[in-house]
């Protein structure tokens, strides 16, 4: 159930995510062929492309009575992040997710190397224009940043989705042509990942030239609509998730009917209300927990439990103990562990 809980937080991510890069991208040719424009108006800062989100949606320059009295154009009314675009996905992703291989995504997800390749790009100029933005010893200073908060839980809880891969790496692996060099390819993989999140994630930190707390769990958020390289990036990803979910889909199907049927495609019947479930709880997520940290930090903290902290320990235990090798002190110091991820679990409550 857990390794299914995996899969499903990932899909309900990527449908949030590929939700917003439509939305946006949409958004981009329409008030590019209007000359219009509904980002926050921020030409009078030194940095106009960089936004806060919270000021966008939490500023107080206009109360709810004028709010009421501004008319809706027709094209916000259809096209909205929140309520319409989640649904209108389903006219591009929905036909994807119902094929019974997956073989041509397979092939055509390497070319998310570029999307990657882009991404460290885009976070390199803006970072070198933006300059070194960090301080900390200073509390008053607006880019001031303690080395320690209790909020840490929450990456904690992050890292343990964004590493787990264990239940679907067999299948990535068993398609390699040279099988002798599995062990060679997965380290080099989990190094590539390790330093791409590192460097995007500390160069932007460290640059990033407003309060670190407008910093979105989607960076690119944190850009206006109208900025050339946002909206070239939102594109690069929106194509690179589309391949993407198709493939994760695929695999929670699989693992699903496996359990289930014993049959990884029972039926298109089956499917279409397999995937029926699927998409809708990825909607329902989509229009009223848009939070992409927040999903997989639980997601990440409640399954890391069970498969990082739990599992591992219990059968290196059993092992030894079959071999008579274990002792009251290894046993104790050996089950802290799980409870270190109980904790971690438990703190994501309270981030």
């Amino acid at each position: 159930m857990f390794s299914l809980l995996v899969l499903l937080g990932a899909v309900i991510v990527y449908w949030v995510l590929m939700s917003n890069f439509l939305y946006h991208s949409v958004d981009y040719l329409y008030e590019t062929a209007t000359h219009t424009t509904s980002s926050q108006d921020n030409s009078s800062s030194a940095l106009p492309s960089v936004l806060c989100p919270q000021d966008e949606n939490g500023g107080d320059t206009l109360n709810a009575t004028s709010l009421l009295e501004m008319p809706v154009p027709l094209y916000n009314k259809v096209w909205d992040i929140t309520t319409t675009v989640p649904i209108f996905l389903i006219l591009i992703i929905g036909p994807l997710i119902n094929f019974r291989s997956v073989t041509f995504f397979t092939k055509f997800n390497s070319l998310g190397t570029l999307s990657v390749m882009y991404i460290l790009l885009f976070v390199i100029v803006k970072s070198a224009s933006f300059g070194i933005n960090v301080n900390f010893t200073n509390v008053t200073n607006i880019h001031f940043t303690p080395l320690f908060r209790i909020t840490f839980p929450a990456l904690s809880g992050m890292a343990a989705l964004s590493f787990f891969i264990h239940n679907i790496i067999i299948t990535i692996m068993r398609n390699n042509r040279h099988q002798e060099n599995n062990t060679r390819d997965l380290s080099i993989a989990y190094l590539l990942v390790t330093l791409t999140y590192a460097f995007i994630g500390l160069v932007f930190y460290i640059c990033f030239p407003l309060q670190k707390i407008c910093i979105s769990d989607n960076l690119l958020d944190n850009f206006q609509n109208w900025d050339p390289m946002t909206a070239i990036a939102r594109v690069f990803l929106f194509f690179q998730l589309m391949t993407v979910y198709p493939l994760i889909a695929f695999m929670l199907r699989s693992q699903f009917f496996m359990a289930v049927a014993r049959n990884v495609y029972p039926g298109l019947p089956h499917v279409l209300g397999f995937n029926t479930v699927v998409v809708t709880v990825c909607i329902l997520f989509a229009v009223f927990l848009p939070s992409i940290g927040t999903i997989i930090r639980y997601t990440g903290a409640l399954c890391g439990l069970l498969y990082i902290f739990t599992l591992p320990i219990l059968l290196h235990l059993a092992s030894k103990r079959a071999c008579g090798k274990t002792s009251v002190v290894s046993t104790v110091l050996h089950l802290t562990i799980p409870v270190i991820g109980a904790i971690n679990l438990l703190a994501q409550f309270y981030v």
